[in-house]
């Protein structure tokens, strides 16, 4: 175990050194999430009611989550890449587990993934939203929101294993993304979509997320939708990802040892 901490550590140190001497990447998780606050805080926000809240605050929880979800397109470029230039091939040289590889890439993106949040907090704050609800309830949701980036993590990383090809993964991963966000509660009210549609937003695990945070940092509107997801969201959400994680890490670490023995 203490093998494993050590591996993971260097390997995300590894990652994050090269962030430094690429500080390009740094553009999509700060430049990316503000403009997102932006559009949809000024230029939604002043066309979008929601019943029962301010959308400034309605629309806060729906931005965090799609940037943590989209963790899934990152990690899966992340992966593809050290297949394709040959860097897992030298992982392989070393007497270390598959686990720490994939770790080391999970906790590196998510790392930038909470500095998007961090970045989307302050800009957030700076046009109206507020957490309503006492310190612990407010950090509750941004560990929410972290596991959910850290769930995506795993997805992409999956994905990339599978995918492989580092000009293909990206479109793979905004046709699985893009269906779950927009087909949920993260921009706008469900009740005024017709009822066969609502009733999948509903059961949406993006839908719970969003509505968990909303619920954690007081920023709810009315919720009048008797599914579970609904009105239970934080214990929903904790289930959903949870046994995501428990499905997904095992066969991830399969696929790289598929992917690495080819």
């Amino acid at each position: 175990m203490t093998e494993l901490v050590d591996d993971t550590l260097a390997l995300t140190g590894r990652h994050m050194r090269h962030i430094a001497r690429v500080p390009e990447k740094l553009i999509g998780v700060t430049v990316g999430p503000v403009v997102l606050v932006l559009v949809f805080g000024y230029l939604f926000g002043s066309a979008m009611t929601v019943p029962g809240g301010n959308y400034h605050e309605y629309i806060m929880a729906g931005i965090f989550t799609q940037v943590m979800f989209s963790a899934v397109g990152t990690s899966a470029a992340g992966v593809a890449g050290d297949l394709h230039n040959g860097l897992v091939d030298r992982f392989r040289s070393l007497p270390m587990s598959r686990y720490a590889v994939l770790l080391g890439r999970t906790f590196s993106d998510l790392i930038m993934t909470a500095l998007s949040c961090v970045v989307m907090a302050v800009v957030g704050t700076l046009i109206g939203w507020r957490a309503h609800h006492d310190p612990l309830s407010t950090l509750a949701g941004f560990g929410l929101l972290l596991l959910l980036g850290f769930t995506m993590c795993w997805i992409g990383a999956l994905l990339g294993l599978v995918v492989r090809s580092p000009e293909a993964v990206n479109s793979v991963a905004m046709l699985i993304t893009m269906p779950f966000i927009f087909l949920s509660n993260a921009f706008v009210p469900l009740g005024g979509l017709p009822r066969w549609l609502q009733i999948i937003a509903e059961w949406n695990p993006i839908s719970a997320v969003v509505s968990a945070c909303r619920t954690l940092w007081g920023n709810e509107a009315t919720v009048t939708s008797t599914a579970y997801p609904s009105q239970h969201p934080v214990v929903a959400s904790c289930l959903t990802l949870t046994l995501l994680l428990v499905v997904v890490v095992p066969l991830t670490a399969r696929a790289y040892q598929r992917a690495t023995t080819r």
